[in-house]
């Protein structure tokens, strides 16, 4: 029986996953097929189907888990108001770099970036009518600088773009 969360549907399910992500580190999503992963994996057209509508639920599928991995690690944390919480998300970004370079390259849309801007804060920091201009220039600014680092290989150290953050931010 292919129930919701067995192990076996499971199992498939993260062998599609892997086997997406790794094309996806050479090719564009909509080079992708389902061809090409059921082959990868070795499981039927029909377990695909059974599990994804298509490449494109199955791009959104994998966002959405990454998002929450990412937001798990983060719960209950607050990211800036101590260094170390820049540093954590930069050394987490560090050693997980497929994860984030995968990332990124399923926010096809750019509606779905790393969002870690504690509204709540920022309104009490910034009380006028333009706090939505201010958040959203800052989750940009974030994305950016973590695409710009990602693409340059993580050269410069977690403590560094903690500092570069922080001096961007100028403290706030």
């Amino acid at each position: 029986m292919n129930v919701k969360n067995n192990k076996r549907r499971r199992e498939s399910q993260d062998k599609i996953e892997k086997a997406f992500i790794e094309l996806l580190q050479t090719r564009e999503i909509k080079e992708i097929t389902v061809s090409e992963i059921i082959k990868i994996t070795e499981l039927n057209r029909s377990t695909f189907y059974a599990n994804y509508l298509d490449i494109f639920d199955l791009a959104d599928k994998t966002r959405e888990k990454l998002e929450t991995e990412f937001s798990n690690l983060f719960a209950d944390y607050d990211y800036f108001h101590e260094r170390s919480g820049a540093l954590k998300m930069f050394t987490h970004i560090k050693e997980n770099q497929l994860f984030y370079r995968t990332y990124f390259k399923l926010c096809y849309d750019d509606k779905h970036l790393i969002s870690i801007y504690d509204a709540k804060r920022a309104e009490q920091e910034h009380i006028d009518n333009h706090i939505k201009y201010h958040i959203e220039f800052f989750r940009n600014g974030l994305n950016a600088i973590i695409k710009l680092w990602l693409a340059g290989g993580c050269q410069e150290s977690p403590e560094d773009m903690a500092e570069v953050l922080k001096q961007e931010y100028r403290g706030r």
